[in-house]
């Protein structure tokens, strides 16, 4: 009875390693590619960041062992990265935001996206309007970030995602989690 025990405890742990919870294979692809591209690394690690229950539930933007991640290289931390899914029309997208080691937006980028229609959003120069904004900032599609033609409900959706990401760093900011 005893080896039996072992034995799923084994199992258990190699179906971890192999089916872990973390991210889909093709979008943690993706986020590998982006950071060996912005940071010049590439031996890197992400881990993910646990906050509170508590805390959590006061968050415009839930925060999981999943989507919010500590970025290192060997001790040196690089920064942080988040990576989520928003609705469009029909579909929802990935898209990854990654701050610098004092909670600012670096880049950002969308990384999968679903849709024929709207795609435009994932473009480096209206993608650019997000640099620089950190958890003290807001952003809006009806005030500081610009409309795409054709791209109206991408367009909301990602600028909500980002305004509700950037609220819940200045929430995580104030309460000491960084």
């Amino acid at each position: 009875m005893h080896n039996g025990k072992r034995f799923s405890s084994a199992l258990l742990m190699i179906s971890l390693l192999f089916f872990g919870f973390g991210l889909p294979k093709n979008v943690q692809k993706k986020v590998e590619k982006e950071v060996i591209k912005l940071f010049e690394v590439t031996d890197f690690s992400m881990n993910a960041m646990v906050i509170p229950e508590a805390l959590n539930a006061k968050l415009p933007t839930k925060i999981t062992t999943d989507n919010l991640y500590i970025l290192s290289e060997g001790s040196e931390q690089l920064g942080y990265l988040f990576v989520d899914q928003a609705p469009s029309k029909t579909a929802k997208f990935d898209y990854l935001v990654v701050f610098d080691k004092e909670l600012k937006v670096i880049h950002s980028k969308v990384l999968i996206y679903r849709e024929e229609y709207g795609g435009e959003i994932g473009s480096k120069r209206w993608l650019k309007q997000f640099l620089g904004k950190t958890g003290k900032d807001r952003v809006s599609h009806e005030t500081n970030i610009d409309a795409i033609s054709g791209a109206t409900i991408s367009v909301r959706s990602m600028t909500n995602s980002m305004d509700n990401l950037l609220q819940t760093i200045g929430i995580l900011q104030e309460n000491g989690v960084f």
